[in-house]
């Protein structure tokens, strides 16, 4: 059948996606079209709640899929409409195809060979090697400033993986990808504030900031190399670098071992891959986000039944290599633990529940201890820890859509909880959002979400830890230089709109709009706590009039406006099949700022200005791509 639906995501930064389907337990990349599709089918009540840890294993999708597939047949049509149509019923047959066991040999429409070998006559060891190519390129025009930009997101990737009996697989893969996204510098950041004055353990620096990369559309580019890039003609160490401003190659290695326990009802995995959890929409997670760069780690999931979930991981974070491969980590040596508890009711109502903990690696038994609180735990052994809760609560009606609601509280101190919106010390982020199914349009549907992010949210003052010497440890958020949570930075909101639609057997299609303002890091009104570096003042945080949050009339704040459409669509008659896939829009780009001076601890009237640093912008992007074999 070839690949109909595979790697549709129209983020070109994204890793090149692999096919994993030779295994039973091994993780679906979360770019791949088969998660919309779930969702869709439990806002329609198709299949029974998945749980809300992602990646989904070939298992997991392949079970929901025939749960999909033997839901009544009767062709649902109109509003609030729960079984199949024709059209989509044969677009799930298509998708189920894709996820089923092939037979042994060389498999040209997949580009990859399969093996199925009895071990002593006992157990099954299955497999397969393969090879995948995806070519990305991205184009931004900026006519008000005369500059065009263009960057390349291609990768070449070679993998192997399988199974060994019934209740254990593998997965190795390796990418080597060719790289360009140039970005602008736009000043510097002071990491507290401007004229804060510390201690040896709390010290101000100055920050690069730069643009979003200018050939892609704002907050879709991910990073997809790993630790370093090099230029073509400087492979060595002294020539490594941490972003592609110019043509240059990275490596990327992804790997995992993975299985089930008990009848299925524990499933585990080990490995280094992109992950997502409580997202109550695909991509929107406020905890743990599909816009994460991936780390190793250790997790598993309890779901003895479809109403009760409960799991947790413990991995080890990731350097950003800002300063070179020894300096940069030498304040970067972090663990992150994550659990979630999470409940259904039907397709009806969801609640989840958990903490999360970003903590200085050290031989420590709580965190990884699934079924003890992070949160709590810190009491028992001190706080040099960076800890998180989270919330979230979704109700729908099948057939029709739902309503959802996400909190994460970076830090909150209750005895000034009446001033939540007011002082900085209360570091939180929420969502609201809303889904509904369209009638008439094959697996159609239309989100929209607002979500708000406050200042110094997902951040953390460095800290001075007993194992560490004087040396000050970064905690914040963060991974590989980008956070753990949502993909926008602190003291930001986003109001986003998406139409999606798969109008056809071969070809998805959608329309996005974002609206999405945020404090400016750079400048003379810059607003302190607006960057995943930012640092709050440990001292004076309810008293201190600059540690005071008055979004929008508080300093400077860029809005990007941002439309969009975006297609793709896969050729499976051809020899070797061949998907192509797109986005076109438009970002208008501006700047409001107050008339006095920032962070007074008073709020100012705003109004839109047009400065040598803060300046409009209208930009015209393209980004176009193809894959083989993925």
């Amino acid at each position: 059948m070839g690949k109909k639906y595979r790697f549709l995501s129209m983020v070109l930064g994204c890793i090149a996606g692999v096919s994993l389907f030779a295994q039973t337990h091994g993780s679906v990349p979360l770019d791949h079209p088969v998660y919309y599709l779930l969702e869709q089918a439990q806002v329609r009540g198709l299949c029974e709640p998945l749980p809300e840890v992602k990646p989904y294993s070939r298992q997991t999708i392949l079970k929901a899929i025939n749960e999909i597939l033997d839901h009544e047949r009767t062709p649902g049509v109109g509003f609030g409409k729960k079984n199949l149509g024709p059209s989509e019923r044969l677009i799930v047959a298509r998708v189920k195809q894709e996820f089923e066991r092939k037979s042994p040999g060389l498999d040209w429409q997949r580009g990859a060979y399969y093996f199925n070998i009895p071990i002593k006559g006992r157990i099954r060891f299955s497999g397969d090697f393969g090879v995948g190519l995806r070519l990305g390129f991205g184009l931004g025009a900026y006519p008000s400033a005369g500059d065009l930009a263009w960057g390349t997101d291609s990768w070449i990737t070679g993998y192997t993986n399988g199974d060994v009996g019934d209740h254990f697989s593998y997965n190795f893969t390796i990418s080597g990808g060719l790289l360009r996204s140039s970005r602008t510098e736009l000043g510097t950041y002071d990491s507290y504030y401007k004229g804060f004055i510390g201690d040896e353990a709390h010290s101000n620096q100055e920050i690069p900031v730069y643009s979003q990369p200018e050939a892609f559309f704002p907050y879709t580019y991910r990073k997809g190399w790993d630790g370093f890039l090099f230029s073509p003609g400087s492979i060595t160490a002294g020539g490594m670098k941490n972003w592609p401003q110019d043509l240059s190659i990275g490596p990327s290695l992804q790997s995992e071992l993975s299985g089930d326990l008990l009848g299925e009802t524990v499933r585990y995995r080990f490995g280094r891959f992109r992950r997502e959890w409580a997202g109550m929409s695909h991509g929107s997670s406020l905890v743990f986000n599909a816009a994460a760069q991936p780390f190793i780690a250790l997790e598993g999931t309890f779901n003895p039944v479809p109403w009760f979930a409960f799991s947790a991981l413990t991995g080890v974070l990731e350097y950003y290599n800002a300063q070179g491969i020894s300096e940069s980590a030498k304040t970067s040596q972090n663990a992150f633990s994550i659990e979630q508890l999470e409940l259904n009711y039907k397709n009806y109502l969801h609640v989840d529940v958990g903490s999360t903990a970003v903590w200085p690696k050290r031989f420590e038994l709580g965190y990884p201890f699934p079924i003890n609180n992070n949160f709590m735990y810190q009491n028992n052994i001190g706080d040099f820890d960076n800890m998180g809760l989270f919330f979230n609560l979704k109700a729908q009606y099948p057939g029709i859509g739902g309503l959802w609601f996400s909190f994460f509280a970076d830090e909150i101190e209750v005895s000034s909880v009446s001033r939540l919106f007011e002082l900085d010390r209360h570091m939180f982020a929420l969502q609201a959002g809303a889904k509904a199914a369209i009638p008439l349009l094959p697996f159609g549907s239309l989100t929209v979400s607002y979500t708000k992010i406050e200042p110094y949210c997902y951040t953390h003052t460095q800290v001075l830890v007993p194992w560490y010497g004087e040396t000050p440890m970064e905690t914040a958020y963060v991974n590989n230089g980008q956070g753990l949570g949502y993909y926008l930075a602190p003291n930001s909101d986003e109001l986003r709109l998406r139409l999606e639609a798969m109008p056809t057997l071969h070809t998805q299609a959608h329309f996005q709009y974002q609206m999405i303002r945020h404090g400016a890091s750079h400048g003379s009104h810059g607003v302190d706590g607006s960057s995943l570096l930012s640092e709050l003042d440990p001292e004076g945080r309810s008293e201190n009039p600059i540690l005071r949050k008055y979004f929008l009339r508080d300093g400077a704040y860029q809005w990007q406006h941002i439309l969009k459409i975006g297609a793709a669509h896969t050729f499976a008659t051809l020899a070797v099949p061949l998907q192509v896939f797109g986005e076109a829009g438009v970002v208008f780009s501006y700047y409001t700022d107050i008339a006095g001076e920032p962070n007074t601890g008073s709020p100012s009237s705003y109004s839109v200005v047009d400065t040598p640093e803060y300046p409009r912008s209208i930009g015209i992007i393209l980004t176009l791509g193809c894959t083989w074999f993925l």
